[in-house]
């Protein structure tokens, strides 16, 4: 039985960094969560992700939120990644109060053409100060903020709300 106080939905979005530069894509105005905002590409983990898979070792499965990644960046932007990095991690209670962990990572497009999916309406390669000009569902510009600064000065990844 589900019990809302230890259950949690795992999502992982994925900050695609190329030439200095971070995809973005505008979820679509039918979306129920966040409609018309922009986000980075991501999804949520299923049982299948991994059930179906011979285990790594007797009892484990390996690399479930790269795999997982991997899948959702091909879904929704039509690109593969390599290079995935760790950036944070956040927790999101949904409208349906399911609480949803959400790990945020980073990784090198393979490749330079975008097909976006139907729950996306747009994207946009944007750099740092660029990145403040969009609708940006809450959290992310500073994400981004997070990555910026440690692909240039090595710092570590922490986020920390920033003014307006």
């Amino acid at each position: 039985m589900y019990d809302k106080n230890k259950a949690h939905y795992v999502v992982v979005t994925g900050i695609l960094v190329k030439d200095g530069k971070y995809l973005i894509a505008k979820r679509a105005e039918w979306e129920k969560a966040f409609p018309g905002q922009w986000t980075v590409p991501g999804g949520k983990l299923e049982v299948l992700d991994y059930a179906l898979k011979e285990k790594d070792t007797n009892s484990h499965w390996y690399n479930v939120l790269e795999n997982l990644l991997k899948r959702e960046i091909k879904e929704e932007v039509g690109l593969d990644v390599k290079n995935i990095g760790y950036v944070t991690s956040l927790v999101y209670v949904r409208s349906d109060e399911i609480p949803t962990l959400i790990i945020s990572l980073y990784a090198t497009p393979v490749g330079d053409t975008v097909q976006l999916c139907k729950a996306l309406s747009e994207y946009r390669w944007v750099d740092i100060n660029e990145a403040k000009n969009y609708d940006l569902i809450e959290g992310i510009y500073e994400e981004l903020v997070i990555l910026d600064k440690h692909l240039k000065q090595g710092d570590d990844m922490e986020w920390k709300k920033m003014n307006d």
